[in-house]
């Protein structure tokens, strides 16, 4: 069934993050189409004329591909911004198009930032990859992401058997058994989510600051932190990190993953 979406839309562009450092395997790219489990059901996402084909696309699907597919973050108004900037101007006609995904469920966003780092993104893939084979519900191709549940009832030593250092480990662990309302930080402003987040040991701001951009989609959101982040401003601006940000404001997310897109792919 089709989903419409705002023009432009480039789906390889847009789902370039999930072939470019390894198979992941909560959202599987698979003969060039992208597969996520949502409620116990396989679901396949495909380029179409206008959108994306979506198998099976109904009120209990809808939800998760629209966050996947990044639909609460509006370009218009960003390339109409960026318009001026030189730097941004020249990738936004080299990725036209390009709309970054998110990820559906605030849990898995954390945990997938733990993951993330001081790592390199590929490595990360790779324990995430084997994290989802053994803790998450298999579809027919994709696994669901392990829930909550489950990785509260995990031992550390479990996931540093899939190659977790021990310090993520516990993190992890600690976060599944922590009494954070994960959706309800859906309802707060951005200074509150980062102090709720950062209060939980092993999740500081570099965490925080991805999740406020990957899953809540928040405009101003600036992980500044990223180490690709911080080579993005020098190279392509000559600038600290956080003189850029204040340089990109009130658009910091969305310039964020142009300019890590940019640097992967336009160049």
């Amino acid at each position: 069934m089709l989903l419409p979406l705002p023009e432009p839309y480039d789906f390889e562009l847009s789902t370039e993050r999930f072939r470019a450092f390894g198979p992941d395997r909560a959202n599987l790219w698979h003969e060039g189409a992208l597969h996520r489990v949502v409620g116990g059901r396989e679901v396949r996402i495909a380029a179409a004329p206008g959108g994306v084909d979506v198998e099976p696309l109904d009120a209990a699907t809808r939800p998760a591909v629209e966050k996947l597919l990044g639909l609460e973050l509006a370009l218009a108004p960003f390339y109409a911004w960026a318009a001026a900037d030189p730097v941004l101007a020249r990738l936004v006609r080299r990725l036209a198009g390009f709309r970054p995904p998110l990820v559906p469920d605030p849990f898995e966003a954390l945990v997938t930032s733990v993951t993330a780092q001081q790592v390199s993104l590929r490595a990360a893939f790779a324990i995430r990859t084997r994290l989802v084979e053994a803790f998450g519900e298999r579809g027919e191709l994709a696994y669901a992401f392990p829930t909550r549940e489950r990785l509260a009832a995990a031992r550390p030593e479990q996931l540093v058997a899939l190659g977790f250092s021990r310090r993520k480990a516990e993190c992890v662990v600690g976060l599944a058994r922590s009494d954070l309302d994960l959706d309800g930080l859906a309802a707060l402003d951005d200074d509150r989510v980062r102090e709720r987040i950062t209060a939980l040991r092993g999740l500081g701001p570099w965490t925080a600051e991805w999740f406020l951009a990957r899953h809540l989609a928040r405009p101003r959101a600036w992980p500044a932190g990223d180490l690709g982040l911080r080579k993005a401003a020098e190279v392509l601006y000559g600038l600290d990190v956080h003189e850029l940000g204040r340089r990109l404001d009130p658009f910091q997310n969305l310039a964020a993953h142009y300019l890590l897109a940019g640097m992967r792919v336009a160049a």
